[in-house]
């Protein structure tokens, strides 16, 4: 494969670099609000269910918006609809540290608003537009080169986020999350939707409403948007309750900022891998055997006697499946159905992540808050493992009949 081949224009390289960026300062500050809840509890008296409740919100935010900016990202540009999203992700930094911050007001800042700015900055959208650059054989690699970069945010995020909280508090490391935030607002000004007719794919007349009724009608598709369910109950179940549980098994504070770094580090060779394998084997396989292994790994984690040799291993593997998922994900969405209406059609089975996510967050305090640990939460992802890694054995990988008569 030559360079030539990959990058076909210099619109396509800009995208992609401003894309990783802008993935990369997003998640940087989304993966680490765990981190925070020893000092909202402490200074805000924020409860572990509160806490899982505003995580939660947060993430359907994110899911329930995501179909939103992809439909203004499909019409108006990736552009509009990333910057529209950061403003709101600004603003929910903001009023966490410098407005009324208990009660309904926390689950405003920390759940509504920042979950709106994710749900156009995290992922699915500037990875969607990416996709719309690249031609069929390549979409997946593109596609996984910015989840990859975005994992390296994971990576570096916890480390310093730990050494800001000990050293400079939590709403000074609010104050310096904004500031990232900010600048992600400006680079995201180069994150550019291509010209229909210089797309890497034919344009078909479909509107919005029959773009839809195609992906609901498909099997395949509905089987793909409940395993992502399972995807996003797993992932914030660990980066949110992770650093209490760790905690609460008698191990130091920074083993939970080593996991979270760990997952981002092995994340990187995860999505990279997940990226490639993708363009050479089946993707329903490849994420089957992701899902699969998340409970191999969660078993692994929570089976063991805890110390810091199981943790390191745990950080790693968990890490190297954390968004493996994504690249296999959305190669089917737009393999199935192409690339005109990815953006929305992503959004919606990201959507079902983020629905994931709530529960993950939520249930994580409140079995916590009812029986003292989080056994049970955990003893849910394992199964929920198990139904996940079944149901992607039946879909059907080939291109709607549509695209077929092309």
């Amino acid at each position: 494969m030559t360079s030539e081949k990959f990058i076909h224009n210099k619109t396509a390289l800009i995208t992609l670099i401003a894309a990783c960026l802008v993935v990369l300062i997003s998640l940087s500050v989304r993966q680490v609000f765990g981190m925070f809840f020893m000092d909202f509890n402490k200074d805000l008296g924020i409860t572990n269910t509160e806490f899982g409740l505003a995580i939660g919100i947060q993430m359907l935010g994110w899911g329930l918006s995501g179909p939103i900016f992809g439909a203004i990202a499909d019409k108006y540009g990736g552009h509009k609809a990333i910057s529209l999203a950061f403003i709101f992700y600004i603003l929910g930094i903001y009023f966490l540290f410098n407005g009324p911050n208990t009660g309904i007001y926390f689950q405003i800042s920390l759940g509504v608003l920042i979950g709106i700015g994710c749900g156009g900055t995290a992922i699915s959208i500037p990875m969607s537009i990416v996709g719309k650059h690249f031609p069929l054989s390549n979409r997946t690699i593109a596609m996984s080169i910015v989840t990859a970069v975005g994992s390296f945010g994971y990576f570096l995020s916890p480390i310093y986020t730990n050494y800001s909280l000990e050293n400079n508090g939590w709403i000074q490391t609010l104050i310096y999350f904004m500031l990232f935030l900010i600048i992600g607002l400006i680079i995201a000004f180069f994150v550019r939707s291509p010209n229909l007719l210089k797309s890497s794919e034919k344009s078909y007349d479909q509107d919005t409403f029959s773009a839809l009724k195609e992906a609901f009608q498909n099997r395949s598709y509905l089987l793909l948007t409940a395993g992502f369910f399972v995807c996003g109950f797993h992932i914030t179940l660990v980066g949110t309750h992770v650093p209490k549980y760790v905690a609460d098994r008698g191990m130091e504070d920074w083993t939970a900022a080593m996991i979270l770094s760990l997952i981002g580090l092995f994340n990187i060779f995860g999505s990279l891998l997940s990226g490639y394998l993708s363009t050479k084997i089946s993707k329903k396989v490849i994420l089957s055997t992701i899902y699969f292994l998340r409970g191999v790994s969660i078993c692994f984690f929570i089976f063991t006697p805890p110390n810091i040799f199981i943790s390191v291993i745990f950080g790693a593997t968990f890490g190297f499946l954390w968004l493996s998922t994504v690249p296999a994900t959305s190669g089917i969405v737009a393999h199935i159905f192409g690339t005109r209406y990815l953006g929305l059609l992503y959004g919606l089975v990201f959507l079902s992540h983020q629905i994931g996510s709530f529960f993950g967050a939520y249930l994580g305090g409140l079995f916590y808050d009812l029986q003292g640990s989080y056994d049970y939460a955990w003893y849910l992802a394992i199964a929920l493992s198990i139904f996940a890694g079944l149901i992607h054995l039946p879909i059907k990988e080939k291109p709607v009949e549509r695209l077929q008569e092309a």
